[in-house]
């Protein structure tokens, strides 16, 4: 019982006189560790006369729980004099060091302000699902049956080919105007998704808006002033636009859009090949069958449908080059906007 005393003794005055950390978790190790003094103790006890044993192991425990808990103690003392020595030594007086905040990406930014131009001009934003069914994405939007964008080498089919992701936004437009009475004007913001290769100007999935105003006496030259509006807004200038006759299974008639370059100013250069336009959307009046495809009826309402890619708008008003970068993660391009 005199050793259990002294070595009691011998461990309480070696943790009342350190004061650093690492000296404290030695003595912690030795007394307490595996193969420690107190294992030690514990190891004669189960070699003693069973009289003294009962004995013996209650003032072994009682030793443990004391050096243990007093080694608790210390290290608390040892955090606490570290923590006040170091707010000594802090200077209050230094400025602070603003924490690095995130901010929208490039995309996001141009799809919020695409938003807040069309609400200006009284439009709502709807959306619609990702995965589309054949219906919605091709058949009600009077795509033929042996149209080329029905082949899984353009689009992504899934379900034995009942289900795809969508190839545009323009489901939508079939969707709503199932459940809605005209007069209306919608736009479309989503992520669609081609079985495309990637490079410079084409990625496997991107960002379009898709268009709808229907009522009963609307025409091209409603579209043409919206687009006007839209795009002067958008790129914050007085730019020209034009339209190009050409064909979507959709609309008919059926445009392209262009509009003056914003590199050259119209005067001709390589990213608008010397032309002084660039391609912007695709347009046209909605087609008689997709009204009724949507339980609208052709004979007493009208309307325009266009879809651009916010991506490309995107491209062109901060003048990138590659598509890819919106998508690669890279902080150095992203923090640039």
């Amino acid at each position: 019982m005199d050793d259990i005393q002294d070595i009691e003794k011998k461990a309480l005055s070696e943790i009342k006189k350190t004061d650093s950390k690492k000296e404290i978790n030695k003595i912690e190790k030795r007394y307490l560790g595996k193969g420690g003094i107190v294992s030690e103790i514990f190891k004669l006890i189960s070699e003693s006369s069973p009289e003294k044993r009962a004995d013996m192991g209650k003032k072994a425990n009682e030793l443990k729980v004391l050096i243990s808990k007093k080694i608790g103690e210390k290290k608390g003392e040892i955090k606490s004099e570290a923590k006040k020595t170091k707010e000594q030594n802090f200077d209050f007086t230094l400025p602070g060091v603003s924490p690095d905040f995130g901010h929208l990406h490039p995309i996001t930014q141009s799809l919020r302000e695409i938003i807040r131009i069309f609400e200006g001009m009284g439009f709502s934003v709807v959306q619609g699902p990702d995965v589309e069914t054949v219906r919605y994405n091709f058949d009600a939007l009077n795509f033929p049956k042996d149209h080329p964008a029905r082949e899984m080498q353009d689009t992504l089919f899934i379900e034995k080919e009942d289900f795809l992701m969508r190839t545009h936004t323009s489901p939508v437009q079939v969707r709503f105007m199932e459940k809605r009475e005209p007069p209306f004007r919608i736009i479309v913001p989503g992520r669609v998704y081609r079985n495309e290769t990637t490079d410079a100007s084409h990625e496997i999935n991107f960002y379009q808006t898709e268009g709808l105003m229907v009522g009963k006496k609307i025409t091209v030259a409603n579209f043409k002033a919206i687009i006007m509006e839209f795009i002067e807004n958008f790129f914050d200038g007085d730019i020209d636009i034009r339209l190009r006759p050409s064909f979507f299974p959709f609309t008919e008639p059926s445009f392209e859009v262009d509009m003056t370059c914003t590199i050259c100013d119209g005067k001709g250069c390589s990213v608008c090949s010397n032309t002084g336009w660039i391609e912007v959307l695709g347009a046209g009046m909605v087609h008689p069958n997709v009204l009724k495809n949507s339980n609208v009826d052709s004979d007493k309402w009208q309307g325009f449908a266009f879809g651009m890619g916010i991506d490309r708008l995107a491209m062109i008003k901060y003048g990138i080059e590659d598509t890819r970068l919106f998508y690669s993660g890279n902080l150095d391009f992203l923090n640039q906007f």
